[in-house]
């Protein structure tokens, strides 16, 4: 099923990345500088490759047609669990963002600490919510949707993928990741 399939890529791409950021903290561990304008690259990621390009399709079309489709299971899996997971790595990712502002204003051993605890936050609940994604809401999805539902799903992500502004995004993105991976 290609919409699946597809999201399914696209978290192996976020836990490269995730992987990466990892790699940022234990260096700033380590005793590196924090290099500010990298982790504004690394929240450009998330925010437009994971959320606006991934979690859009999740949000968008296959939760939305699972809690259309598949009644009060499928609400309280997605609602309760998915989207409120989306809004968690929201948070970290944003408290991320004030902490990079509190460190550039006062680069002190606390506000370090803060990018560390909240990039591996975010890395972390990811991780777990990437797992649980793969492994029981899509196959979940899969067994209990008609053919004909899995079809429109296939076919409003193939939309999605070839949408001029969504292809761009996503190619600069993972362009991007692909740079900084070579850095190892």
């Amino acid at each position: 099923m290609y919409g699946i399939e597809i999201l399914k890529e696209e978290h192996q791409n976020i836990l490269k990345f995730n992987a990466y950021l990892r790699k940022l903290c234990c260096k700033i561990m380590e005793g590196d500088e924090i290099d500010v304008p990298l982790f504004h690259e690394c929240i450009y990621f998330v925010r437009n490759y994971a959320d606006k390009h991934h979690h859009g399709k999740e949000e968008e079309i296959l939760f939305k047609i699972m809690t259309e489709q598949m009644g009060e299971v499928a609400q309280k899996l997605i609602r309760n669990g998915m989207y409120v997971e989306h809004d968690m790595g929201r948070m970290h990712i944003t408290y991320l963002e004030n902490s990079l502002a509190e460190y550039e204003k006062s680069p002190t051993t606390e506000n370090r600490m803060n990018i560390i605890v909240h990039a591996v936050s975010y890395g972390n609940l990811l991780k777990r919510h990437i797992e649980k994604e793969d492994s029981v809401v899509y196959s979940f999805a899969e067994r209990m949707l008609s053919e004909e539902v899995k079809n429109q799903i296939n076919l409003l992500s193939l939309e999605k993928d070839k949408d001029t502004e969504s292809a761009a995004i996503r190619d600069k993105c993972l362009n991007w990741l692909q740079e900084r991976l070579k850095e190892r």
